[in-house]
């Protein structure tokens, strides 16, 4: 398949300076990336993974999809050499002491399952602390395989791998971003490093869409999930945590793993807009506060709107909201509905929100319709 246009937004390239001791990301190379708005769709959380690579030497292929930043400890080796949190392959060699360099085409390669399908709007290679050991390029595919497919089926001549970052020169020790414009779901991905080298992490920013015929056999499911194609479309404040844990599955593990707004000193509260996975039809709610003890939402009250232009109707009254606890609402009938908003008062944190619910007739239809559209 023929690649689709893409833009490198943050052009790096070139060696990083030595570490000179100090902070280790006082020199790191990084510029505002507009994708980031995006869920990260190669998130661990979500269940993506690394399911292969062509080699590992130096640092096993699992430490791209860690998802805190990468670390450096200057004095930490080991029998290989020193320890990198990344990615990292053996340097290339050529075929004989009068051709001892690696040829034009030869690459190191990695294969990521991504934790939710989806149109991948950017892409994040990022060479952390490889100052002088990353790759001189890198380069992108993308394919949707059907299933839960092996490496060795993903490697088969008959899957088709669509060109999403061309082969493109990157910078040590920088977050080296691309923007993505190919409108296609993809589930797994291909990066590759030319010739050789090392990554510290890779974020892919993107839209998740899910598939018709899962959610159908599902039935009653949560129509906000990251998971299932809901999204965040704003929110009122993100000082502390990013308000997508909202929806990311399973509960909250520790206080940052929700979303918690800084201390309020006016008559206002905080509030997080969601986009529903399509027209859905809502019958019960959950507002989990878990490991929000001393800094949780006093209440919350949910509202939900038909359409761009519709109007909020609440769902849910304000209602008193205990730390660390789930809560579980009923309501009394079911609430049609494209868009939610949950409103806390004054201000705090909540670690969940789940809309159990319905598509609607039209609702299904049009995501069945945009499901095979991508080419899902």
């Amino acid at each position: 398949m023929t690649a689709q246009q893409n833009t490198s937004l943050a052009s790096f390239t070139g060696d990083a300076q030595p570490y000179g001791g100090g902070d280790p990301y006082a020199d790191y190379r990084t510029a505002d990336l507009p994708f980031t708005q995006y869920a990260n769709l190669a998130d661990r959380q979500l269940g993506a993974g690394v399911v292969a690579a062509n080699d590992e030497f130096f640092a096993q292929r699992e430490n791209l999809l860690v998802p805190e930043p990468a670390e450096f400890d200057p004095e930490y080796f080991g029998h290989k050499g020193k320890v990198m949190d990344g990615w990292e392959t053996r340097r290339r060699r050529g075929v004989s002491a009068e051709h001892p360099w690696p040829t034009e085409e030869d690459h190191d390669w990695a294969l990521i399952r991504l934790g939710a399908p989806g149109v991948i709007r950017g892409i994040v290679v990022d060479t952390a602390h490889f100052r002088g050991n990353y790759p001189q390029a890198v380069s992108v595919e993308g394919a949707s395989v059907a299933g839960s497919p092996s490496p060795e089926e993903l490697l088969a001549d008959d899957v088709k791998w669509t060109t999403l970052v061309p082969r493109t020169p990157v910078g040590g020790h920088a977050a080296n971003g691309f923007a993505v414009s190919t409108e296609q779901r993809f589930t797994h991905l291909r990066l590759k490093q030319h010739p050789d080298g090392g990554i510290a992490r890779l974020r892919v920013y993107g839209e998740v869409v899910p598939d018709p015929a899962w959610l159908a056999a599902l039935g009653t499911f949560d129509v906000v999930a990251l998971e299932n194609g809901g999204r965040v479309e704003d929110a009122s404040n993100l000082f502390y945590s990013p308000a997508t844990n909202t929806i990311q599955p399973g509960r909250s593990r520790k206080m940052d793993d929700g979303w918690e707004t800084r201390r309020r000193r006016d008559r206002g509260n905080d509030w997080i807009q969601y986009r529903l996975v399509d027209r859905s039809q809502i019958r019960a709610i959950e507002i989990d506060t878990a490991y929000l003890k001393g800094n949780s939402a006093g209440w919350a009250s949910v509202s939900v709107k038909d359409g761009e232009d519709g109007e909020w109707r609440e769902v849910l009254p304000r209602t008193r909201m205990q730390p660390d606890t789930n809560h579980r609402f009923v309501l009394p009938e079911a609430a049609v509905g494209t868009h939610a908003r949950v409103d806390i008062f004054p201000d705090g944190g909540i670690s969940r929100l789940r809309l159990f619910g319905t598509l609607t007739e039209d609702g299904a239809a049009h995501l069945a319709a945009r499901h095979q559209e991508l080419g899902g």
